[in-house]
């Protein structure tokens, strides 16, 4: 009688270890089954632009736009006249561009030849000391 026990007992055991094996499988077909859903991107708003500002045409400070009185050193390379100091710094740049008195290397720097050097006092001269220097020659 016992081994018809022991024996009942190893079948019930097989009966719950097939419901189970069974169930596994079940679960496993319901994740396979799951739809993909696809994630929704919230759609960026468009940014409002302001109203710009309507844009008033600047105007130039009327203490450069006054004529200058320019020495007979400088009066050799931009003219007699009388013209404003912003007048003055073209006419000198288009001298040094047109003589090619730009250093080759260091662009900011300005060889002088003989016209400017009276004028610079130096050979070689940085672009920024220039005006500082030009300026001594305007009253």
């Amino acid at each position: 009688m016992a081994k018809k026990k022991a024996a009942k007992k190893k079948a019930v055991k097989k009966k719950v270890a097939k419901k189970k094996a069974v169930k596994k499988k079940a679960a496993k077909k319901k994740t396979a089954k799951k739809k993909v859903t696809k994630k929704k991107v919230a759609k960026k708003k468009a940014v409002k632009k302001k109203a710009a500002k309507k844009k008033t045409k600047r105007k130039p400070n009327p203490a450069f736009m006054k004529p200058m009185k320019i020495s007979d050193a400088l009066a050799a390379i931009v003219g007699s006249k009388p013209i404003p100091r912003t007048e003055v710094t073209k006419k000198l740049w288009a001298y040094i561009k047109k003589n090619k008195l730009q250093d080759k290397v260091n662009k900011r720097m300005i060889n002088a030849d003989a016209a400017l050097k009276a004028v610079l006092k130096k050979a070689k001269v940085s672009m920024f000391e220039m005006t500082k220097l030009v300026s001594k020659h305007l009253s």
